[in-house]
């Protein structure tokens, strides 16, 4: 069984009173367990979440911590959702210490109120449009750090790499695959980080690209029927220790070390943190790494990344 990368312990005692943070899709998983450590610390986290109820009902839990928590309705897959939460929170708030791109879906082919594809809109052109529309206090609470969570899903096979097509990028020509089109979102966002931390060198903003590992949680049951989603769980159990199949406070340490750690900001500004995963084509890079450098050739070409930056910005209805 791989190692777990875990947080050096130091970090997770952090005193991180009068610190705020923004967490999308923070009722459960990866995103809840990130929360909950952050308000154990004592700091004050928005939970932006599609169903307000859920996300309500998640954080009684944080009751007794340190910190605080709230939630903040937020569809990633509506930029005018986006562009109403960037706003209450504004007039909420005049501080951001972090922004966690936690968020995202497997899904079956949609196409949202924008005209995008679901899995594009939700996993990266929402996160994206919400990180432009909170660097102006980002800025002002510098410093300051953005989390993008990818997936080892970005790197494709060692034969077929994924990568993103500008021309095509909500699939409106090429063929439909929900896994297929996820991988490309996962590339888009490490992207994403990457080319933030070029754009905003010297703001005294950093931003990470994290694979959080292969957590245990009920993602993915969007693009499947719910008895293949419940038949593949109860077919991967005894493969579980062989898998490094872990929990969601172990998936959430990647996200926590990029946060936290004083060094990454200065060493490894815009790079690529993975937790345990099968990635192709050494066994060596299964055991991830913080950072660590993608398998996939795509996901370390500068002028993709620049180029998907600016046809984002395009899509979304920023001015370059």
């Amino acid at each position: 069984m791989l190692k777990t990368h875990m947080c050096d312990p130091q970090l997770l005692q952090k005193d991180l009173s009068g610190n705020v943070y923004i967490v999308t899709g923070a009722n459960s998983g990866i995103g809840l367990a990130t929360s909950e450590q952050l308000v154990r610390q004592g700091a004050h986290v928005i939970c932006a979440c599609r169903r307000v109820s859920a996300g309500e009902e998640a954080i009684a839990s944080f009751a007794g911590l340190r910190g605080s928590a709230e939630v903040i309705q937020l569809d990633l897959s509506s930029m005018a959702s986006v562009r109403r939460f960037a706003e209450e929170f504004h007039e909420k708030r005049d501080r951001l210490d972090g922004l966690v791109n936690n968020a995202g879906l497997v899904s079956k082919k949609k196409t949202t109120e924008d005209g995008f594809d679901i899995q594009i809109a939700t996993n990266y052109l929402g996160h994206f449009l919400l990180t432009e529309l909170l660097l102006p206090i980002l800025r002002s609470s510098a410093p300051a750090r953005v989390i993008c969570l990818t997936s080892l899903y970005h790197a494709g096979s060692r034969n077929n790499p994924v990568t993103v097509d500008l021309q095509d990028l909500n699939y409106e020509k090429r063929p439909y695959k929900p896994t297929s089109v996820y991988a490309e979102a996962k590339l888009a966002n490490l992207l994403h980080a990457k080319e933030l931390a070029r754009r905003l060198e010297g703001s005294g903003i950093s931003a990470f690209a994290a694979h959080p590992g292969w957590v245990q949680t009920r993602f993915g049951r969007e693009a499947m029927q719910g008895w293949s989603h419940r038949a593949m769980v109860i077919a991967l159990i005894p493969l579980r220790r062989l898998l490094s199949i872990i929990t969601p406070f172990e998936g959430a340490q990647t996200t926590l070390h990029c946060l936290l750690d004083d060094d990454a900001p200065k060493k490894h500004n815009g790079a690529f943190f993975s937790q345990t995963g099968i990635l192709y084509p050494k066994r060596e890079n299964w055991g991830g790494g913080w950072p660590m450098e993608s398998p996939n050739p795509n996901a370390r070409d500068d002028e993709l990344a620049r180029k998907l930056y600016d046809r984002s910005l395009e899509l979304v209805g920023i001015s370059a």
